[in-house]
């Protein structure tokens, strides 16, 4: 689930509603510097606290689709907020969805391919994803996110330390998956929810700025416990950008259809001779 949410809310922008992804990047020395104790449980502790803490091996095993509504910030002098939808079903199917002036910009995943529909930008047909975006989407896929059942996805987690998170006591993990692309998450040391995790490093103005995402105003959704407000920082940019989520569907009746290749309803309407006249 929270690599999909962290896919979406790099959409943020109307132009956007792309597959971002969350590839991670390594975590610098500098940051692993910035622990301030070694922690005094192992990682896989953390972790165990964490699945806990989220509802539980059991509750998230028995989610098969997973659907949340509710708005993204869009950016812009006005930072307007557009409603979403995404929907996510087993194995690693996604499909994201924004509305803006009476339109749908949408990317679906089948857990192979990808494409994507952008009439924001006058593009009224459907594109393929790139080799990197289908790479992205791969790995953003997985519904109950990074940290539960770890070990059988082939992925590694250390403990780097502890430090502050706004005001927050937390343990930070460093997870590095089988491809041995990294991100650093930050663990509540009270709750043992996620309070931060690494985002895609973004290209502006000619360089690289990192990215944090936080997780706020968690609730309980049928057994799980998810964050409903994620705020995506981007280093040395202003404003931040927020994606709400109102409502939470678990296990809802989702057809296969919603995440292969989008049929556009509309057709091109081939070019005819114009009509005779009388005279």
């Amino acid at each position: 689930m929270s690599r999909f949410i962290l896919k979406a809310i790099s959409a943020a922008s109307v132009a956007g509603v792309l597959a971002s992804g969350s590839v991670a990047y390594a975590a610098s020395a500098a940051g692993t510097a910035q622990a301030a104790a070694a922690s005094h449980m192992s990682a896989a502790q953390i972790v165990e606290r964490n699945v806990a803490a989220r509802g539980g091996l059991q509750a998230w095993h028995a989610v098969n689709t997973i659907t949340m509504s509710g708005q993204i910030e869009a950016g812009g002098k006005k930072n307007t907020r557009l409603p979403f939808t995404m929907m996510m079903k087993r194995p690693n199917k996604s499909r994201f969805e924004v509305r803006f002036n009476e339109q749908t910009a949408f990317q679906v995943y089948d857990g192979a391919q990808g494409w994507k529909v952008r009439p924001f930008l006058g593009r009224n047909e459907v594109e393929p994803y790139t080799p990197a975006e289908a790479k992205s989407a791969a790995a953003s896929a997985d519904l109950e996110g990074p940290l539960i059942d770890y070990a059988s996805k082939g992925s590694r987690v250390d403990a780097l330390g502890v430090e502050s998170v706004e005001g927050h006591r937390a343990y930070v993990l460093k997870v590095t998956e089988k491809d041995n692309t990294s991100r650093r998450i930050w663990i509540d040391a009270s709750s043992f929810l996620e309070l931060k995790i690494d985002g895609e490093p973004r290209k502006l103005d000619g360089r690289m700025h990192n990215v944090a995402i936080f997780y706020r105003d968690y609730k309980k959704e049928n057994g799980l416990v998810i964050p409903h407000t994620l705020e995506t920082v981007v280093s040395g940019v202003k404003p931040t950008h927020k994606l709400t989520i109102d409502h939470v569907t678990v296990n809802p009746p989702t057809d296969d259809t919603l995440f292969a290749k989008p049929q556009l309803a509309m057709a091109k309407v081939p070019n005819q001779p114009a009509p005779a006249t009388s005279h």
